[in-house]
């Protein structure tokens, strides 16, 4: 069922291709994101067709006091489909505004995740140490998946370049994710397009100078977007795409047919 959440991990649920123990694990609150976001998993897992994964989400949803729900309801961007469906099991938003931090996780499983969840280097790096590789690469989907979601900022460095989307979009939903991060992935030429895209739709991202320029230069993000945020860049950058052969010809166009403007105004 579509609860009007848009954020990279719901969406990669809302994909027919999501595996079994990767729903499973989801059902059972262990891939933690957002507050409002694992509301919208359990909403849609409870439709899920596989009986299990349906009976975990309600036994798992049921455990969750409903006040703590109903404060997560009251968040003013709460969607109407997701306000409905909760209605309807006699939920309804909680009076005034969220008590305490309504982003937080209302059920979260603990994980033996080793030293993969410690505290974030105040150092950004792209390049993940040679013990995370390892330790990333000897993993499974759903290890994966709830490294993503709970790592470190090193493992999500490796993990945003991870050829299954499912994994990718928990690094994006990540609650640990910083603005920096993001404007790094905007800017990797070795990310999926379904990367780029994820952020070039995410409107609070591309308010960020640093990552509108960095997926507008990025020769991977797809034509259309990277031309829907150009005009967010000022004439500096623009004259430099317009001159850029890495980035594509539509773009390079676009550019100088701008500069042009600009210079009979």
């Amino acid at each position: 069922m579509d609860v009007g959440i848009r954020s990279p991990l719901v969406d990669a649920f809302r994909r027919a291709d999501v595996p079994k123990e990767v729903r499973m694990d989801a059902a059972a609150g262990k891939v933690a994101p957002r507050g409002q976001e694992q509301l919208a998993l359990f909403a849609m897992l409870i439709a899920d067709p596989d009986l299990d994964v349906r009976e975990t989400a309600e036994r798992t949803l049921a455990a969750i006091p409903a006040a703590a729900i109903a404060d997560v309801l009251a968040r003013t961007d709460t969607p109407a489909d997701l306000l409905r469906f909760f209605g309807a099991r006699g939920i309804v938003p909680a009076a005034g505004p969220p008590v305490g931090d309504s982003d937080a996780p209302l059920i979260e499983v603990g994980d033996d995740l080793g030293d993969l969840t410690g505290e974030d280097d105040p150092v950004d790096t792209d390049v993940p140490s040679q013990s995370i590789t390892q330790q990333i690469q000897n993993m499974g989907i759903v290890e994966r998946v709830r490294v993503a979601m709970k790592g470190s900022r090193e493992a999500r460095a490796m993990l945003i370049r991870d050829p299954n989307k499912m994994v990718a979009s928990a690094v994006l939903s990540s609650p640990k994710l910083t603005m920096s991060e993001v404007e790094r992935f905007a800017k990797m030429a070795n990310v999926s397009d379904d990367v780029l895209r994820a952020i070039a739709q995410n409107r609070g991202w591309v308010k960020n100078y640093g990552v509108a320029h960095g997926l507008v230069k990025n020769p991977k993000t797809p034509v259309a977007m990277s031309l829907n945020l150009m005009p967010r860049l000022v004439d500096r950058d623009v004259r430099s795409l317009a001159v850029d052969r890495n980035v594509p010809e539509p773009l390079r166009l676009a550019a100088r047919k701008r500069m042009v403007k600009a210079a009979g105004a």
